[in-house]
């Protein structure tokens, strides 16, 4: 990453025509606990300040519209991104349009974006162990017409600071066996969970193993990453992509 940048770019082999990020914490203009380039309306930040935050967000990410905002509620919900008055309810967003601008918020949860390999269909997730759990992956994948897809794995909780309850770890291997490696038993009811693998596993069972990136903490990694494990209150970051 160029220290001079706000933003992350996805290591991975998209083509040419599609474009993405991640913002980092920097280069805005919220204060306090949300320093400082927080484009979430929901956390308590002032609006004043987010609408100037989407507004640098915008400009020095050239970004060819509008991002398509969510209003997301840890569901499984996918739906096509289009513009509407009020934010959609959903976790995840697709499009095959170019110029749409498929846009997640997150502060440890796992942001995942997609992209046919012809450059023709793309996606943005919004995963959190419930989330994930439930088949957001799944239903956005299922969506896309083309299955040749690649993706990248934004910024989460990092493996070693995701302590979950014996119910979650129940939950997954409930659902399959295979999500048993994901999980590492701290006592007798809690355990880490590594939310990239959890991703990684669900996405090989849907036949993607084209999956890039994975490799970040936001809760120890301050100076770029929101978290809210970390904080509580704090401010978001978006993850983008669009195409031409």
């Amino acid at each position: 990453m160029n220290p001079d940048k706000h933003w992350l770019q996805p290591d991975w082999p998209a083509p040419v025509n599609v474009h993405a990020a991640t913002t980092l914490r920097t280069g805005g203009v919220s204060k306090g606990e949300y320093a400082s380039l927080n484009p979430a309306t929901h956390v308590g930040d002032s609006a004043d300040l987010v609408s100037q935050n989407r507004h640098i967000l915008k400009t020095m990410l050239n970004l060819p519209s509008e991002p398509i905002w969510l209003n997301q509620t840890h569901s499984n919900r996918a739906v096509k991104a289009i513009a509407t008055d009020a934010p959609q309810e959903a976790d995840a967003s697709y499009t095959d349009q170019p110029g749409i601008v498929c846009t997640v918020m997150t502060a440890d949860c796992l942001p995942l974006l997609v992209c046919s390999t012809d450059g023709t269909e793309i996606a943005a997730i919004h995963a959190g162990w419930r989330g994930l759990l439930d088949g957001v992956i799944d239903n956005t994948i299922n969506a896309l017409k083309n299955k040749d897809l690649l993706v990248w794995l934004g910024p989460a909780i990092g493996s070693e600071r995701f302590e979950v309850g014996v119910e979650v770890h129940t939950a997954f291997l409930t659902k399959s066996a295979e999500y048993a490696p994901a999980f590492k038993q701290q006592s007798q009811d809690k355990w880490l969970a590594d939310i990239y693998q959890l991703a990684r596993i669900n996405l090989a069972t849907l036949g993607i193993n084209k999956v890039y990136g994975g490799n970040f903490c936001t809760v120890t990694d301050k100076e770029r990453f929101y978290s809210y494990r970390r904080d509580q209150v704090t401010g978001r970051m978006a993850t983008l992509i669009w195409r031409d």
